[in-house]
């Protein structure tokens, strides 16, 4: 008799919470559709990736910031090509990029994203620089506003936190930090890693999934642990490949080879090392290593070596290869 109650009580619970998560899934979509303005902090090859497939497949106004100049204008010539190589290729119509274009906006004053109503951080791995980002957007951007990080492997609750670091009972904002982690590059690579901080508020999470839906995009959920999913695999996979090279196991053509003729990849860890940036790949090495306290996850040699010596891949012209 008792199991046959807790097993009504619990089909009674599953009923409730299948009703529930179809209306809250409901209000996800209207809130998403509610996204009318898009705010991207970050000009680089990242930021630039996420405004231009808003502005294309979401159809909403983004506007980028960037305290260099230089770096947005560059952003925009290389949106510029981008959109020009997909009208080239009869992927769209010389009106849809143009209205693409339109779309995209630009500043060097933080300030400007008052009117969002979500922005998504692409600055580098820096922890001081996105909390100090944080800080400032808790306080420019309405309060309905999504507040989205594109971090890889630095962890969400830390980031909203800083949200209300001086009144620590008070989550308006930090109930709105999430992570979109998306995948390198943006107007090709179809995934997207969706985290929630320990803050962050059901209706945060439905929304942003659903916002990177209308972007055209799938979306996986990862907890808040470090590395999240992809790099948690990805990145120690590109340090062995790394290991191999230092200790003569092969040599760089031999290591790609195997992987990409093996495994079917669309290129070997060293070449996409280059690709993502020496840099990058050695910071997150470090936090799995300092957060997770696992010998596994030390930095290879031959990688410290190479950021050092400002080797940092495919953006300078020099890493595992010469470009």
């Amino acid at each position: 008799m008792l199991a046959f109650r807790s097993a009504t009580r619990l089909s009674r619970a599953l009923s409730r919470s299948s009703r529930y998560g179809f209306s809250q899934q409901c209000r996800a979509i209207s809130q998403a559709a509610e996204i009318k303005k898009l705010g991207v902090v970050g000009a680089g090859q990242m930021g630039l990736g996420i405004a231009l497939v808003a502005s294309r497949m979401a159809g909403v106004p983004v506007m980028v910031v960037d305290n260099s100049q230089k770096s947005l204008d560059k952003g925009l010539a290389f949106a510029d090509k981008l959109l020009a190589k997909d009208v080239s290729k009869d992927r769209i119509t010389q009106s849809d990029a143009d209205a693409t274009r339109e779309r995209l906006t630009t500043t060097t004053n933080l300030e400007d994203l008052g009117g969002v109503d979500m922005v998504i951080e692409a600055v580098p791995e820096l922890l001081s620089l996105k909390t100090t980002i944080f800080a400032r957007l808790a306080q420019i951007c309405p309060s309905h506003a999504i507040l989205a990080t594109n971090t890889s492997s630095i962890s969400i609750t830390t980031i909203a936190r800083a949200t209300n670091a001086e009144n620590p009972t008070d989550l308006s904002a930090a109930s709105r930090v999430i992570s979109t982690h998306f995948m390198n590059p943006v107007p090709v690579q179809n995934g997207v890693e969706i985290i929630s901080g320990l803050q962050t508020s059901p209706e945060t999470l439905s929304t942003a999934l659903e916002f990177c839906k209308r972007m055209g995009k799938i979306p996986s959920v990862s907890a808040d642990s470090p590395g999240f999913l992809a790099n948690r695999i990805l990145m120690p996979y590109i340090n062995e490949a790394i290991i191999c090279l230092e200790t003569g196991v092969g040599d760089e053509t031999s290591i790609d080879s195997i992987m990409k003729n093996g495994t079917n990849v669309p290129m070997g860890p060293l070449q996409l090392a280059d690709f993502i940036g020496l840099d990058t790949c050695l910071a997150i090495m470090e936090v799995l290593h300092g957060q997770l306290g696992d010998s596994k996850y030390r930095p290879a040699v031959r990688l410290r070596n190479m950021v050092a010596a400002g080797w940092v891949g495919r953006k300078v012209g020099r890493g595992f290869y010469e470009y």
